[in-house]
């Protein structure tokens, strides 16, 4: 199988939502690594290299705003799909979310359904995009 998986790597400070997204995309055949800050994430997702990335906003030592701008910042990570996840959706979040371009934003709490189907839209454009 080895390469037709797509890889997301989950962040979130919160153990008990880093595994319940983490169950519910292994469910559905993605690979699954975690991280549990904006820290560790820019730490691991050089070796890891995913697909996507679910990104918690509200976090300790590194928040999502800022591991999302890093993302953006470096060439190496600028075409990872982002997936921002909070539990506030004012419109001025998402707007700050789309200046920093990320592509995909989800509220907690959220309906595994439909983070299932965004990691999945999201996976096949930065694997349409990379093949291309």
């Amino acid at each position: 199988m080895g390469d037709g998986v797509a890889r997301v790597l989950v962040v979130d400070d919160n153990e008990v939502i880093r595994q319940l997204i983490s169950v519910n995309l292994q469910l559905e055949g993605f690979e699954v690594h975690t991280a549990v800050d904006g820290e560790d994430c820019l730490a691991r997702v050089g070796e890891i290299r995913p697909d996507v990335i679910t990104l918690d906003i509200m976090m300790p030592r590194l928040d999502g705003w800022v591991a999302a701008s890093r993302l953006r910042e470096d060439p190496a990570t600028r075409g990872m799909r982002v997936l921002l996840i909070t539990a506030r959706a004012q419109e001025d979040d998402i707007r700050r979310g789309r200046e920093l371009g990320v592509d995909a934003y989800l509220t907690k709490p959220f309906d595994p359904t439909e983070l299932i189907r965004l990691v999945r839209e999201l996976a096949e454009n930065s694997r349409a995009e990379q093949a291309g």
